[in-house]
């Protein structure tokens, strides 16, 4: 249960009132507005959201959640909405370097901002602004310490709105890197077992292995239970496999994990923009791939149509021949994403100077270098003398970031 926020009365000087969203009453008005928002343009390729009637859907699995929309005129014509969610979240230290329970990790509240929208027919009028501010204001009345927001590093208006005018600082830019989903299956690395793990192992081997992380949530076995999640798989050497078991207190010498998130059944992507010539180009290699499989062809899904992803999360390695193994649960991934007809890609997240971002597979041209994550320090300054150091000014970001599935 989260504490609400009274709609803004309107006064005569001012025609925008910022209120929670009502599903029943708001959302067919909230959909097309949302439609009229994705602009594309001919010729131009662009990537269009669809939410599958649920405009709650990237906020839906958090407990603490809100959307607030902007009305504008007496009629109250939807303009602008934004979403927003609080989880408890590591800041990347430890309460103890002599301690091995599970549970040392200095957390935090941090509120997501996310799903900003302004129609382009009221832009420039303050709205995305007021959205923020009031987003914020929920935030801080629910007890959230920071809150932060990803874009992509091109977004220069989204930007511009949180640094200069919200107050939000440049944080962190982890890397997106897709995988497109082929036609034929990939081929598995030899002399590797791929286990699955159940969620009480999975918990305990997340909290060994992002022990330093940033974003790590505390609530990381509601994620691993959520319906979303497809599983929880960990690759060891076949060398290894009589000297591990699941049951024993470390972790294996050589190991890579990672969990598979679906949200294909949420929302769904398309293409949209592209010349006849790049569609015929993209379809010649899926016939390609599909005529001769034995040849492995990398082929261009029909990222044309409605299609899903699965987003991997939760990667890590380490260990001696750990890339072989990272390389061989992606491999799995894809093959389980190729046994699903609406799944066209494999997505992951990592920090720039993670080592799993150096052997994940990925093209290029699909993958974003950096999504910048901007945040803002909401909580009141004496909770720093509590022990807490404030987050923001805490140092370099550590090379690994756990990237919330919920979030993407």
């Amino acid at each position: 249960m989260s504490i609400g926020l009274a709609p803004n009365p309107p006064s005569p000087a001012e025609v925008i009132v910022v209120r929670e969203y009502k599903e029943e009453r708001d959302k067919a008005a909230v959909e097309a507005f949302e439609r009229h928002c994705d602009f594309w343009q001919p010729g131009k390729p662009s990537l269009v959201t669809n939410f599958l009637g649920d405009p709650l859907c990237r906020v839906r699995q958090f407990p603490l959640r809100v959307m607030l929309v902007a009305e504008h005129g007496e009629e109250g014509e939807i303009v602008g909405g934004i979403r927003g969610c609080i989880k408890t979240v590591s800041k990347g230290e430890i309460k103890s370097p002599l301690s091995t329970h599970d549970d040392n990790l200095v957390y935090i509240k941090l509120a997501y901002v996310l799903g900003l929208k302004v129609s382009p027919a009221h832009r420039r009028l303050g709205i995305g602004t007021k959205l923020v501010q009031r987003l914020e204001d929920w935030c801080k009345i629910n007890g959230a310490d920071y809150a932060y927001m990803a874009t992509d590093s091109h977004n220069e208006a989204s930007l511009n709105l949180f640094t200069l005018k919200c107050n939000y600082i440049k944080f962190r830019t982890p890397t997106i890197l897709v995988q497109p989903v082929y036609a034929h299956n990939k081929p598995l690395v030899s002399g590797i077992v791929i286990k699955r793990l159940d969620t009480q192992l999975a918990c305990w081997v997340y909290h060994k292995s992002f022990a330093n992380a940033e974003f790590f949530p505390k609530d990381i076995d509601l994620i691993l239970q959520n319906k979303l999640t497809l599983g929880t798989f960990m690759a060891i050497p076949k060398s290894h496999i009589n000297h591990w078991h699941p049951k024993m207190t470390i972790l294996p010498p050589s190991f890579a994990i990672l969990s598979i998130w679906n949200t294909k059944d949420m929302f769904q992507f398309q293409v949209k923009g592209v010349s006849p010539l790049k569609y015929a180009e993209c379809a010649g290699t899926r016939v390609l791939d599909a005529l001769m499989p034995c040849l492995r062809l990398p082929s261009v899904p029909n990222f044309f149509k409605q299609f899903g992803v699965y987003l991997l999360y939760g990667l890590h390695m380490s260990g001696y021949g750990a890339s072989r193994l990272m390389k061989a649960l992606c491999a799995h991934a894809h093959n389980m994403a190729r046994n699903d007809v609406a799944c066209r890609a494999v997505v992951a997240e990592v920090g720039q100077r993670d080592p799993v971002r150096e052997v994940i597979p990925h093209w290029r041209k699909l993958s974003w270098s950096e999504d910048i994550w901007c945040i803002k320090k909401l909580g009141p300054v004496q909770r720093e003398n509590s022990g807490q150091h404030d987050w923001i000014k805490s140092g370099s970001s550590p090379s690994v970031i756990f990237v919330d599935p919920r979030d993407f």
